[in-house]
């Protein structure tokens, strides 16, 4: 979905989305994924850093989202290999492809996705926020899919589910890190903290905000499985206005996707939300490139392998509930 919003913003910003490598599938509509531009001019090994994650990586609405900020700080440039709406499964699914790109690259910076776009006993997930019930074939937005299960089934249910779904989650990390060599920063970007109270009221009360479903518990798991990490909690910038790129007049936005049009930006995160994460990550990043370190940057203390073996750890939390 992420290219896809090139027609309905290209207003707001142009996101300049070009074809990488045709190996590398969008599983979810299948044919090849299209990224973020621009493209860079070269791709030696080793002289080029990616970022990987959803549409808070791609930057909807944003016209230097952090990847490209990040880029012009450290001197690097970087492929922003995202996708609306994307899970760890969208990329774990073909991993081979993608993988050329990333153990090319100086270091990568692995976005926290959303675990409401991986699948489960009860919906099967093709990487993004839609799913297919496994009982009868019915395709449901992952809203709709849970909120049934709320209204349908116990909490001791709904609670397994969850828990198969941190799991699966889990597992489509693995999938990718497992084969990847170069340094992993993981990247906690969103307006809440991960550890938030969930709720069997509602569907927003049991996904809570970015990245939905997504708790403390989970990331810690994840944590110990990549080389540094970075969290970036911020609001600024919110709600943000949307305007014509070339007048500065405001616009409104319709997509296929939301059934309201956007006049303000109240979900994706702000320019200045970006700007943010960039100065977050900088410190973390200079030192997975081996540049000079920045003036104040504090040493990592997240290394991978520091904590539980991911796999046991995996299993213990999907048995957990079951």
């Amino acid at each position: 979905m992420a290219a896809e919003y090139q027609d309905p913003d290209r207003r707001v910003v142009d996101y300049e989305v070009f074809c990488l490598d045709p190996e590398i599938v969008d599983p979810s509509r299948f044919r090849p994924l299209r990224i973020r531009g621009p493209r860079p001019a070269r791709l030696d090994a080793g002289e080029y850093f990616v970022c990987l994650g959803a549409a808070q990586t791609f930057g909807r609405f944003c016209a230097r989202p952090f990847p490209t900020l990040l880029s012009q700080r450290l001197g690097l440039p970087v492929l922003n290999i995202s996708h609306g709406g994307a899970g760890p499964s969208f990329f774990s699914q073909h991993p081979q492809p993608l993988l050329r790109y990333l153990n090319g690259a100086r270091f990568v910076v692995l976005q926290v996705m959303s675990g409401r776009s991986e699948g489960n006993s009860r919906f099967e997930s093709r990487g993004v926020g839609h799913y297919t019930r496994r009982s009868d074939g019915a395709e449901l937005g992952s809203d709709a899919a849970f909120d049934h299960l709320l209204r349908t089934e116990s909490r001791a249910v709904v609670s397994r589910v969850v828990q198969e779904t941190r799991a699966n989650w889990l597992s489509s990390y693995r999938r990718i890190l497992t084969g990847l060599t170069a340094p992993t920063v993981l990247f906690w970007f969103s307006s809440r903290r991960p550890d938030y109270r969930q709720s069997y009221d509602s569907v927003s009360g049991l996904f809570g905000e970015f990245p939905q479903l997504i708790d403390a518990d989970t990331l810690h798991v994840l944590r110990a499985e990549c080389d540094a990490f970075v969290s970036c909690v911020s609001r600024r910038g919110l709600p943000q206005k949307l305007c014509d790129r070339e007048t500065g007049e405001a616009v409104t936005i319709r997509d296929e996707w939301t059934a309201t049009p956007w006049e303000l930006n109240r979900y994706y995160p702000s320019p200045e939300m970006h700007q943010d994460a960039a100065e977050a990550l900088e410190a973390a990043c200079r030192r997975a490139a081996g540049l000079e370190r920045s003036k104040g940057a504090e040493p990592s203390t997240e290394r991978r392998g520091a904590g539980v073996p991911f796999q046991r750890a995996a299993a213990a939390l999907k048995g957990l509930f079951t």
